[in-house]
């Protein structure tokens, strides 16, 4: 623990430098006013310090303006100057053996840069300096939460890695280069500060258009998720446009729910074909294929086998983590039935059994449970996935419905944590039967590809919970669709006629697609449908004679197409689907062939026409090279026309998003 102590030390001489306003003399009455007041202030503050932080740097900023760089520095013969040098002599010292103690631990990180002095004692504390200060936009606070467990656990927060204090360590040397260069800094002189965030995005590949001739099946998963949208809300209500990889299409018009017909007969699922004239080409057709799930009332809804694995490491102390998943798990609870059993695994440093297997009639003991739950510590996730799979296994309901409902950020950073050991370790667990249902929440640290692929793997689904009103959405006006399946492993695949289709692009689902021969291979995972839940896929067509933007390959030789002549006349494609019962091992086939037809945009159903706005959307904000002549505009006024019934309002939502990224969009870069 030397490193540590001398950490601690080192904290504590400069927190004693800045203390008092003498201290801070140099840099002005008002500023050193400040900076008392700053060095003061508990981490936990966070909103308030930030204000302070913005406050400081608009009135350094100022203050440069007027004074050149030496009027910081003290006299050379001022006896200050002695204890300056000797605290960044200090400064100096203790970050060379933090950082090899980074290096050596390569575990959960101490943050210990100027910007960011962390008590390790008991609280935690933030003095700015004049790197925090003097950026342009936002100040950042990377601020550790309180040690747990003795003082021997340390949590990883913001910029919390070593690359980022390397990072962060340039950014200070190129300004204090400019600093003696240039005797005072204005903001466009300064460098690009280092990112503030580890946000975890998987890149994605667009889809592009096939050839029918060459590639006549399209195969993929289906899904039913919608995290994407809600994220990206996120981000557009924050005044920010998401980074592109964060835009899943699919997950946008999924978002949404239609007004498909219920199933009739023995197959728990309908399944809808329709085409118009492509919105944003028309001399291209859009093809939509839907599935809608069997409704099931509650009351006629299995008994349900319910483990709450919930995150309550450091980093989710912040209100709209922890706290949300909280309130989101009470409205949850309000819809148990007593047949209904919940049982409560959380994990930090280790994971552990907060209630035992206990009746949705007890809901106050299970409440009670949830509202003593508290952040701090690191993040031992697989540990924790380990205990809720071993807790829904020892109390399965074999008629009923078993399901993981894990909330976190994703921010797994103990034991195992690489994405292809958790999904190995979700692989294996499956096979006892358990679903798994995966809720996101937070900013900063999300990590966004790990939970798609761990709700993938898990036999389960994935939202993300960006307020309390997207919870009601999820856990309570959706509670069927989203924690109970009527359909496991549900493949589709499209098969399209040359004679009546050039080329085809999937739009969406780069995350979901599937060889062809997947489609036959019962040991291939896929996606589940839940009861009374809706499924969209569209594809866009080119019409034989189009040549423009379609890959180029030589003519087959020995290919001839199979079709009677009645057949290649009049149908447009064949839709094929594989799913098997919640319960079930060997898939079952349905098949519905489309007519060709030539329907005008201006005809196409209500659900279609939104559907196809909440996807251009999607391509608007991902950059794609396929979006032909649309423009926010455009998607707007698409939208407006085909609201119709919104009883939850989130078409008119959708229109008032679509103007805040039109807004962001045509602003000038900084």
């Amino acid at each position: 623990m030397n490193e540590i102590q001398e950490a601690e030390r080192f904290t504590q001489e400069l927190d004693g430098l800045l203390a008092g306003s003498k201290s801070a003399e140099g840099l002005g009455p008002e500023l050193a006013k400040d900076l008392e007041f700053a060095g003061r202030m508990h981490a936990s503050d966070l909103s308030a310090r930030s204000a302070v932080r913005r406050n400081l740097k608009a009135r350094l900023l100022d203050s440069l303006k007027k004074q050149p760089a030496r009027s910081w520095l003290p006299s050379v013969f001022s006896p200050r100057l002695a204890t300056v040098g000797a605290c960044l002599a200090l400064m100096v010292v203790a970050s060379g053996v933090v950082l090899r103690w980074l290096d050596s631990r390569q575990g959960p990180m101490l943050y210990m840069l100027m910007g960011s002095v962390n008590s390790v004692g008991g609280g935690s504390y933030s003095v700015p300096n004049r790197v925090d200060l003097m950026k342009s936009g936002a100040a950042r606070g990377h601020v550790m939460s309180a040690p747990q467990d003795g003082g021997r656990d340390y949590n990883k927060n913001l910029g919390g890695s070593l690359s980022y204090l390397k990072e962060k360590m340039e950014f200070e040397k190129a300004l204090d280069l400019k600093w003696k260069k240039a005797g005072s800094v204005q903001p466009s002189e300064l460098p690009s500060p280092p990112p503030a965030d580890r946000e975890g995005y998987s890149h994605m590949q667009e889809n592009e258009f096939q050839k029918a001739s060459d590639q006549p099946l399209s195969t993929f998963s289906i899904d039913v998720d919608a995290a994407s949208y809600a994220n990206s809300r996120r981000f557009l209500n924050a005044g920010r446009l998401p980074p592109p990889d964060a835009v899943r299409i699919e997950e946008f018009v999924n978002y949404f729910g239609y007004d498909y017909p219920e199933p009739q007969g023995e197959h728990p699922f309908s399944i809808i074909t329709d085409a118009a004239s492509c919105p944003w080409n028309p001399e291209h057709q859009l093809v939509r294929i839907a599935i809608k799930g069997k409704t099931i009332p509650k009351a006629e809804l299995p008994p349900s086998n319910f483990v709450f694995l919930i995150d309550s490491s450091g980093s989710m102390q912040d209100e709209n983590k922890l706290p949300l998943v909280q309130k989101a798990l009470r409205l949850l609870v309000q819809e148990l039935r007593p047949k209904d059993r919940v049982a409560i695994v959380t994990y930090a440093g280790s994971a552990g059994l907060v209630l035992d297997s206990t009746s949705g009639g007890e809901k106050a003991d299970i409440l009670a449970a949830i509202d003593r739950l508290q952040a701090g510590g690191s993040t031992a996730g697989a540990q924790g996935i380990q205990l809720a799979y071993q807790v829904a296994a020892a109390n399965l309901l074999k008629k009923g419905n078993n399901r993981v409902i894990l909330a976190t950020d994703g921010d797994f950073n103990v034991g195992v944590t690489s994405d292809g050991e958790l999904v190995r370790l979700i692989e294996k667990e499956r096979e006892k039967g358990v679903f798994l249902t995966v809720l996101g929440v937070g900013e900063g640290n999300y990590q966004d590809a790990k939970m798609q692929q761990l709700a993938d793997k898990g036999n389960g689904n994935y939202a993300y919970l960006d307020d309390i009103l997207e919870a009601q959405k999820v856990l309570v006006s959706q509670l069927a669709g989203t924690l109970y399946a009527v359909a496991k492993d549900m493949k589709i695949q499209v098969e399209f006629n040359p004679a009546r289709v050039q080329a085809y692009r999937l739009i969406g689902y780069e995350k979901r697609a599937l060889k062809a021969q997947d489609f036959n291979d019962d040991k291939k995972d896929a996606g589940e449908l839940g009861a009374g839940h809706t499924v969209t896929a569209l594809y866009e067509l080119v019409p034989p004679g189009l040549h423009e933007g379609l890959p180029d390959v030589d003519e087959l030789k020995y290919q001839k197409t199979a079709l009677s002549p009645a057949a290649a006349d009049r149908e447009l494609l064949t839709v094929k689907v594989r799913y098997k019962d919640p319960d079930g091992t060997k898939s079952k086939l349905l098949a519905r062939p489309l007519a060709d037809g030539h329907r005008p945009w201006a005809d196409a159903p209500q659900d279609l026409r939104f559907a196809a706005a909440a996807a251009g959307f999607g391509m608007l904000l991902r950059g794609s090279a396929f979006s032909g002549d649309l423009t926010y505009d455009k998607v707007s006024k698409m939208a407006q026309s085909s609201v119709g019934k919104d009883p939850g309002g989130t078409r008119g939502e959708f229109i008032r998003l679509v103007e805040k990224a039109r807004l962001l969009h045509t602003q000038p870069s900084r």
